[in-house]
This record gives structure tokens, sequence and C-alpha cells, in this order.
């Protein structure tokens, strides 16, 4: 993956405080990563970062929106991207034993020494976690405007019941008188 600076921040220089800063994604942004389900990305990521002495707390919103195919028709779907996440970055002595070492997802650590932290990977991930994971519109007939309306057609004549001949076995054939005597 390239090294994009526009996403290192130095922490180092920062005053202990509440800093902003505003990412513009775009379909650009996934190049670097593996192929996406999703296309037409235009993501507004709002990062604070409250930093303090020995730890910060980032902050990420996620807005916009994206297009993801559709499960059931197969047509493309736009969706509005909206979350919030935060993850606690603490500086240690060892950071990768314990990044290996922490069971919250949300927790991570870097090393005293280090002067920047990339957060493209968590704007990756924050992305990709905004996206449902069933990717239908709302419209339980499918007939919304997105919907494909030959998809709709065939699911209907695919889903209608289907009578079959009662085809009789000969060998049962003369016990039916038998079965009203009762």
């Amino acid at each position: 993956m390239g090294h994009r600076r526009e996403f290192e921040i130095a922490y180092a220089g920062l005053k202990p405080g509440i800093h902003n800063y505003e990412y513009e994604i775009g379909d650009r942004f996934f190049e670097a990563f593996q192929q996406q389900d999703f296309f037409h990305c235009r993501a507004n990521v709002k990062l604070t970062i409250d930093k303090k002495s020995s730890f910060m707390l980032l902050k990420f919103e996620m807005g916009g929106n994206l297009e993801v195919t559709c499960d059931r028709c197969n047509n493309h779907l736009p969706l509005e991207l909206w979350d919030e996440f935060n993850i606690t970055v603490k500086m240690v002595e060892e950071p990768g034993l314990m990044n290996s070492q922490e069971e919250d997802p949300d927790v991570y650590y870097i090393s005293c020494g280090e002067s920047h932290v990339d957060v493209a990977n968590w704007i990756y991930e924050f992305i990709n976690l905004s996206i449902p994971m069933q990717r239908t519109c709302n419209f339980e007939k499918m007939d919304g405007p997105n919907c494909n309306k030959a998809a709709l057609e065939l699911l209907n004549k695919l889903s209608a019941p289907v009578e079959e001949e009662k085809k009789e076995n000969p060998i049962w054939k003369g016990l039916e008188k038998f079965k009203d005597l009762e």
C-alpha cells in the first residue's frame, strides 16, 4: 500500500486538548486496498482527537453515500453512510506485545517514541463497517425506484407454486375401498 501522508497525524507536536480533522474520501482512496464490493463512494470523515498526556481518544464520524449491488435484484443501490467509531490510542513501551494481548478492538497501542499515527486503515475499516451486511432496498415488494423490474418478474415466476400431477401408484389402487370401512 502506498504511503499517503495526508492520513498521518503528527501527534507529537499537538498540544493536549481537542483537535479536528476532516477528510473527503472517494473511490481513489480505496485503490490502495483490496477490491471493494461498493463503488461511487463519496464519504466525509470528521476526526476529533482528544490528546491527553499518555493516550489519545479518536472519534470518527462517517457520513456520505456510496452504491452497492442489491442482494435481491442485482441493481445498483445507493446507500447513505452514517456512523461513529471511537478508538483509544495508548502510548506504551512494547506496542506489538500489547496489541497482540488486547481483547478490546477499540484500544490500540503505539510506541512512546513514535511521532505519527496513520488513520487511513481505520477510515477504510470504518467505512466498510458502516455498510450493512444485507444490501437490499427497503421496498419489500421490490417496487422501489432502484429495483430491477425484470428480476422481480423472474423471482415471482420462480416462486409461484408449481402444480404437480398426482401420480397414483398402482400398488395402492385396490386398497382405497378399505379406507372408509371403519
